[in-house]
């Protein structure tokens, strides 16, 4: 999970995983391991899910982190564009330090959408150039399984 801060990482893990929404607001210090697994056709696959605290610079995130993982999420907030600028470097970054690995873009806070800055144009133009982007919202689980089995679905290349 790579994203700004506060655009829900933390909160999207713990829906997937628990089915619960934080109340409080806790910012993530360092990398938290959560796990799931889930059934894509007829194969399992154990997801461990690292949740990197919120970060607008590329080396602030520890290589060691993504240095072995099969995929990744880009998590954006609807609502700061500047979100999706980080983004997009992150992206950048990614691929530069570890490669082309599979990703999905996750564009949250769905519950939150007459406050969009992001536009559809914007997200047109990436899923036009290839990229699997998902609407959630980790408070009303909107979309949340759809992410993280599309990305396990990208992992396994169903």
């Amino acid at each position: 999970m790579l994203g700004s801060f506060a655009v829900g990482k933390t909160s999207l893990v713990q829906r997937f995983v628990s089915s619960k929404f934080p109340r409080k607001y806790q910012t993530t210090v360092g990398v938290m391991i959560d796990k799931k697994t889930v059934k894509i056709g007829n194969q399992e696959i154990y997801l461990m899910l690292w949740d990197v605290y919120g970060q607008d610079e590329f080396r602030r995130v520890q290589t060691s982190y993504l240095a072995d993982a099969s995929g990744y999420f880009l998590v954006v907030d609807g609502t700061r564009k500047n979100t999706l600028d980080t983004a997009l470097e992150l992206r950048k970054k990614v691929n530069e330090e570890i490669g082309e690995i599979p990703f999905v873009l996750i564009l949250n806070k769905t519950d939150l959408k007459n406050e969009w800055e992001i536009t559809s144009q914007a997200l047109g133009e990436l899923s036009e150039s290839g990229w699997a982007v998902v609407e959630t919202s980790a408070k009303t689980g909107e979309g949340v399984e759809k992410a993280f089995l599309s990305l396990a679905a990208k992992i396994l290349r169903v």
